[in-house]
């Protein structure tokens, strides 16, 4: 079965430049291409994605405001953020609208592809430095709120070794990398952490390991 994907970018070369590179993969399918948000709800009923790539400088209406109408709207589709933009709010802003993803735009060649699979799969992909921003901003907020006494969610060491990873801004490989274990092995250990906190994304497992202190 496909994988269905629609693009919102106001650059006409970019949008281009995505649907080439996207079409190299045999399952990915490219079903929109929009050059902005002001119909993103009719669009995307539309074209029905199973994931969206959002730029987040669009004109009329910011890629920021579109995902947090996308996610009430359709909870099930899938953002992945696209920008040259690295600083801390545009990224928190971001995740905190509904976005499951975020990548920029000087890694799309790279990392895009990988990315998207990730999102499939049930994981949260960032490039390293916008994982990072993240977990400081994650900390920054930690900080003024009182900890909470973590329960007893019986992670294993390993699942430990992941979640550690995960809270310091490691992608799937390179926490693969990083403890010598296979990119399925780090899905599989990510996808029974996410079951034993009780969590959705990437986002609020980082949170909650921050914030009850659980590694």
């Amino acid at each position: 079965m496909s994988l269905r994907i629609a693009i919102f970018d106001d650059n006409k070369n970019i949008r281009e430049s995505i649907s080439l590179l996207l079409a190299t993969v045999p399952h990915f399918e490219v079903v929109g291409s929009f050059s902005h948000v002001l119909d993103c709800i009719e669009d995307v009923q539309a074209c029905r994605p199973d994931i969206v790539l959002m730029d987040i400088e669009m004109p009329g209406m910011t890629g920021i405001e579109a995902v947090s109408l996308l996610s009430k709207e359709f909870p099930q589709v899938l953002v992945l953020m696209q920008t040259v933009f690295e600083d801390d709010e545009r990224v928190f802003d971001s995740i905190c609208a509904g976005a499951s993803g975020y990548i920029l735009k000087n890694f799309i060649n790279t990392r895009l592809v990988d990315s998207i699979n990730e999102l499939q799969y049930g994981g949260s992909p960032m490039s390293p430095s916008i994982a990072r921003k993240v977990m400081n901003k994650m900390q920054l907020v930690s900080a003024l709120i009182k900890p909470e006494e973590a329960p007893d969610y019986r992670l294993t060491a390993r699942e430990k070794e992941v979640l550690t990873c995960l809270v310091n801004g490691l992608s799937y490989k390179m926490i693969g990398a990083e403890l010598t274990i296979s990119y399925e092995t780090v899905r599989s250990h990510v996808k029974k952490i996410y079951e034993k906190l009780h969590v959705a994304s990437l986002t609020e497992v980082v949170a909650k390991a921050i914030h009850q202190r659980i590694v």
